[in-house]
């Protein structure tokens, strides 16, 4: 029996090792591996770039406190400023505190200018910001909230993609809007390109704070480094983290110097957060997605997985609603539960993971090949046939 507690419910197999766009599972099967810790392991399984950044850094150092300069967590900030719109960062261990940073970054910039009550963070209803209490009553979901009462205030909610609702949802103490570029818990819901662009209009013409939630869709997922690129937008704070690390615990806030004025000494800190291991590992995995033609590659691969996927929805409308999703952040959603569907694709070795309204979640390595990705089509014509 399991000493792990219950808040998981874990499918009955497990993996002994990976390599690339596959899992070898401890019974010896092989398994094409499009869940990657949910769009964490962006380089795919044991990549060899980043296992000699870890194995070098881990023969130097692997932690040393804020309270010092930390060398490699210079130059992996400098590298996010010069390609970004940001002009600071803070560093964290995971999405989750990269969201509750950007929510006390956001809170603090009006306090520092003389406005303490301007603390109201608007968000979409049934988002997904992270579990922490202050996450889940931000992602205004009920679901998520049940049992963890008292209800923590300082956070209203509009409907997704209803600008109606998000205006009359805008106060005099509302000091931020947050929402996902791309929503993945909530079902790989795509924000259109001119919802964003109104977004950031609204944002200064209320003069209040813009903060893109890139978690999951950022760091190259969508064929853009972040996936507001392609709406021309530019926010004032971008909580990041899964692919960042590439499999190992990384987050960071990325800020502009306007609203990282209020940030002086004392008004944030982490133990773990910025430590030269992660610090080494994100700065590997900006070296092979900053290469010329690795987003290029990434959008061409993609363009094809779509192609293809949306062939099959074509084949078989009557199952499959709509294809959904940007880049390698894809969405399969289904007309009934996919929970059957996912394990048939999974006893046909192809691993996936579900998503909200009826969404089968599909998240290869982003350097995953053409040939991977024409087994994954396969795969899921065969188990369309089935149903």
């Amino acid at each position: 029996m399991s000493a792990l507690a219950k808040n998981y419910n874990r499918r009955k197999i497990a993996f002994k090792r990976g390599k690339g766009s596959f899992l070898f599972s401890t019974n010896g099967k092989k398994y094409l591996d499009f869940v990657q810790g949910i769009a964490v392991n962006s380089l795919g399984h044991a990549n060899s770039y980043l296992i000699r950044a870890i194995n070098n850094q881990a023969k130097k150092v692997w932690h040393i406190s804020n309270a010092f300069i930390i060398q490699e967590g210079e130059k992996l900030a400098k590298r996010l400023t010069q390609k970004t719109f940001a002009d600071y960062v803070i560093f964290q261990n995971s999405g989750t505190e990269a969201t509750e940073a950007s929510i006390k970054v956001a809170r603090r910039y009006f306090y520092s200018i003389g406005k303490p009550k301007k603390n109201i963070i608007l968000c979409i209803k049934n988002s997904f910001h992270g579990r922490t209490i202050a996450a889940i009553n931000a992602s205004g979901s009920k679901k998520m909230q049940e049992g963890f009462g008292p209800k923590v205030s300082g956070f209203d909610h509009f409907k997704f993609g209803n600008l109606n609702s998000l205006k009359r949802s805008i106060k005099k103490n509302t000091a931020a809007i947050m929402v996902e570029t791309i929503m993945g818990e909530g079902g790989i819901k795509v924000h259109s390109n001119i919802f964003l662009k109104k977004l950031r209009k609204i944002c200064n013409q209320k003069k209040i704070l813009l903060i893109l939630d890139e978690v999951q869709c950022g760091i190259g997922r969508t064929g853009k480094f972040f996936a507001f690129e392609y709406a021309k937008v530019k926010p004032d704070i971008v909580p990041i983290a899964k692919g960042i690390g590439g499999g190992f615990p990384l987050g960071a806030v990325l800020m502009t110097k306007k609203v990282a004025s209020g940030m002086i000494p004392g008004t944030h800190g982490t133990t773990n957060g910025g430590n030269p291991l992660a610090m080494s590992v994100g700065n590997a995995v900006l070296d092979q997605i900053f290469k010329k033609k690795f987003l290029k590659n990434l959008q061409k691969v993609s363009k094809y997985f779509h192609n293809e996927l949306n062939k099959i929805k074509n084949d078989y409308p009557k199952l499959i609603k709509e294809v959904r999703g940007v880049g390698l952040l894809i969405g399969l959603q289904l007309f009934n539960d996919p929970t059957k569907f996912i394990k048939k694709l999974e006893d046909n070795k192809l691993l996936t993971i579900r998503s909200g309204e009826n969404t089968i979640r599909i998240l290869p390595p982003l350097n995953v090949k053409k040939s991977e990705i024409t087994i994954a089509v396969k795969i899921i014509r065969k188990v369309c046939k089935k149903f």
